[in-house]
């Protein structure tokens, strides 16, 4: 690269006149010269946002580094990720999707210190340097935060956008070309504890991932190998104690890990493309167990868990009324939990599997209610038939006025709407006696059992086991002869 030497040897004298050490002023310049475009040529640019890219990220990093070497500094390198911007799409199309890309790379642009490094890296992630120590980046990762939460207005809509924020820390967190990887680290530790936040790379979470690679890598022979399984915890009546249905829980028997908590492996299985598998796999096993059982005399309603990425399936539906005609099982003895979240994203595609899945029958409960954010009409449109009250108001019950606020107004909320309710996480007496009260229709929780084994559940229901509370009897057997030909 050759140097225009006039400016440059102007600009040198003028700071070595100003006490500046010639060598560490010629190395500053060169720097700067070459990263900047007026200099070295014009570097590309990204085609939307109009941000540097990726690779002149890493450049600009490199001087900065260098700077912080001359001249003792620190700075914090943020990787900005926009949280379900695939959602965003669906609903109002990739118009929109660029338009609040766009808007998104201003406001970032609008929290830059002159002069540092930014981009984007790619997708739906931002970088950005912030000078000094990672407490000036916690601040300017909260400023994002707090900026981003301002909607966004796209056509006739307004959009509140969230995002997650990594932070790695030069010279806390080490060298220079880890930095990015460091903080999209972060940035994902942020994602995966629901969005909306940022996180501090630590190095415990390169062990994480790893972890979580060796993981997905196991989980993608999992099914092959028979390792996964469905555990099955039973429901009861508030009132008689009888069961009146079992939710189907996902289990990973791995082979040398030993148990794997659905916890750990579904977020690990949605982010490597596994989840679709997988939930076709829990569909097709618990139609099959719901067969069983009935065809053994075992009356219930059986209940499984339905992910975003199964809603968002065409064919879902389909392939659940397949099952369930293959099995001859009515629709209505067999229920689908879906999450407030999920159920409250008001896109095309959502309520397209809710209004099918009303269609053919099937019993619809909102799982984990509470604590997302409902709109009463929109609660009032869909095809469902409970709320279940999330485990954490159940747990505080006895302990917290607020908890007891909650589950009152879900119930009454439910019951003003004619659906049912169901309390998960019954732990205590206690619990369950404030759920009576409250008018709570069904109970759930450790309780009155614990998730156990298809054929643990039947040897518990018939008593064999020896811990079984007998009236739970009643429901769970009875004259099936004159079923017509459904559970």
């Amino acid at each position: 690269m050759i140097l225009d030497a006039g400016p440059l040897a102007l600009a040198l004298l003028a700071a070595a006149a100003a006490g500046a050490g010639v060598y560490a002023a010629w190395r500053r310049l060169v720097r700067r010269a070459r990263r900047d475009p007026a200099q070295a040529g014009e570097s590309g640019r990204d085609a939307l946002t109009g941000l540097p890219q990726q690779a002149d990220f890493e450049e600009e990093l490199r001087a900065a580094v260098h700077r912080a070497e001359d001249e003792g500094g620190a700075f914090t390198v943020l990787c900005i990720g926009l949280d379900a911007f695939d959602l965003l799409n669906a609903a109002y199309g990739r118009n929109a999707g660029d338009h609040v890309l766009r808007a998104i790379a201003q406001r970032i642009v609008e929290m830059r210190h002159e002069g540092l490094p930014i981009a984007r890296l790619g997708g739906t992630e931002f970088g950005l340097t912030v000078a000094g120590d990672i407490a000036q980046g916690r601040l300017a990762a909260q400023a994002l935060l707090n900026h981003f939460a301002q909607p966004l207005d796209v056509g006739a809509q307004s959009i509140r956008v969230s995002c997650s924020i990594g932070l790695a820390n030069y010279p806390r967190h080490g060298a220079r070309p880890r930095l990015v990887g460091q903080a999209t680290m972060a940035m994902r530790v942020a994602r995966e504890g629901g969005g909306g936040s940022h996180a501090e790379y630590e190095p415990r979470m390169e062990a994480d991932q790893r972890e979580q690679a060796e993981l997905a890598r196991d989980l993608r022979s999992a099914l092959d190998r028979g390792e996964l399984m469905l555990y099955y915890q039973p429901k009861v009546d508030a009132r008689s104690l009888q069961i009146t249905a079992a939710e189907a829980l996902l289990r990973w028997q791995h082979p040398t890990r030993g148990i794997v908590s659905p916890t750990v492996f579904v977020p690990i299985a949605e982010r490597h493309g596994l989840i679709g598998s997988i939930g076709n796999w829990v569909l097709e096993e618990a139609t099959r167990q719901a067969a069983e059982w009935r065809a053994s005399g075992l009356r219930m309603r059986v209940a499984i868990n339905v992910s975003a990425y199964q809603m968002r399936q065409d064919d879902f539906t389909k392939r659940l009324a397949t099952l369930l005609a293959q099995h001859h099982l009515r629709p209505e003895r067999f229920t689908c939990e879906i999450t407030e979240t999920v159920a409250m994203e008001d896109t095309q595609t959502t309520q397209r599997a809710f209004e099918r899945l009303g269609q053919l029958g099937v019993h619809v409960s909102i799982d984990d209610f509470g604590t997302g954010h409902s709109s009463l009409a929109l609660l009032r449109r869909l095809p469902a038939a409970e709320l279940k009250i999330d485990r954490a108001f159940v747990t505080d019950l006895g302990r917290s006025a607020d908890a007891l606020a909650v589950a009152k107004a879900v119930v009454q909320l439910a019951h003003t709407l004619d659906l049912r309710v169901v309390a998960e996480g019954v732990e205590t007496e206690l619990q369950r006696d404030h759920l009576l009260a409250l008018g709570c229709d069904e109970l759930q929780g450790f309780l009155f059992a614990k998730p156990m084994s298809a054929k643990a559940l039947a040897l518990w229901a018939t008593n064999e086991t020896g811990y079984a509370h007998p009236t739970f009897r009643a429901s769970l057997f009875g004259d099936t002869e004159t079923t017509p030909a459904g559970l």
